[in-house]
């Protein structure tokens, strides 16, 4: 059995994991704490998108940003000999992408679960933004965020869809697990899909089980 799908696709969860709980940490408290209501709903329907629309399609998205005959794919590789598709930095930014509306949900729920009182309490006092989501937000909020951090590690680990639209299938360079099923399944060989579908639920029955962990303690501090 070909080992190298596992290996790419820890190897891309993990760096992609770095990014989504960063940037979805972030967007998250950056939203919640908008004033306007209207903008804080625009911008969860947007954040939000890719849970909903067909991989491919986010996948046909991220082509026509990175692709080669595009401005920004285009600028990335006259500038520094970079090709973001069909490479393993492609399998990364498409786990980010699709990743990322679920940690982005996880850590607004995580914040909207803190008493808005300190907040207030925070402000009266001259806390900057900065100091309250460092000093509050985030040591109330770990828990959830840990336990989106999780969900969203699972989601690029089993990302398809975009995956094989923008860093296609290529063996010991692009194949993830998933993709690696594909192949098998497609190729006839249903004992080695049969074995990476095993190694797939084994993984994600893990990552379940971390969840509820960091949502039990979530829902016993708040209480």
């Amino acid at each position: 059995m070909d080992l190298s799908p596992i290996f790419i696709s820890f190897k891309t969860a993990i760096v992609a994991i770095v990014f989504t709980f960063f940037i979805g940490t972030v967007s998250a408290y950056l939203i919640f704490r908008m004033k306007t209501r209207e903008l804080k709903m625009l911008f969860n329907s947007l954040f939000t998108l890719p849970l909903v629309l067909p991989p491919t399609v986010f996948g046909f998205f991220l082509l026509e940003i990175f692709g080669v005959e595009q401005p920004i794919g285009r600028f990335l590789l006259d500038f520094f000999a970079v090709k973001v598709v069909f490479s393993w930095q492609a399998t990364v930014i498409a786990s980010v992408a699709v990743s990322f509306p679920m940690m982005y949900r996880s850590a607004i729920a995580a914040f909207e679960q803190i008493d808005p009182e300190l907040f207030a309490a925070a402000q009266t006092l001259g806390f900057s933004e900065m100091k309250i989501f460092g000093k509050i937000a985030l040591p109330l909020a770990v828990n959830g965020l840990l336990a989106g951090g999780v969900l969203a590690f699972a989601r690029g680990l089993g990302e398809f869809g975009a995956t094989t639209m923008l860093a296609g299938n290529i063996a010991g360079k692009t194949r993830t697990l998933p993709l690696a099923i594909y192949s098998a399944v497609a190729a006839g060989d249903w004992s080695l899909a049969q074995k990476y579908v095993l190694i797939i639920i084994v993984i994600c029955l893990v990552i379940l089980f971390l969840t509820e962990i960091f949502t039990k303690k979530t829902r016993g501090f708040n209480r």
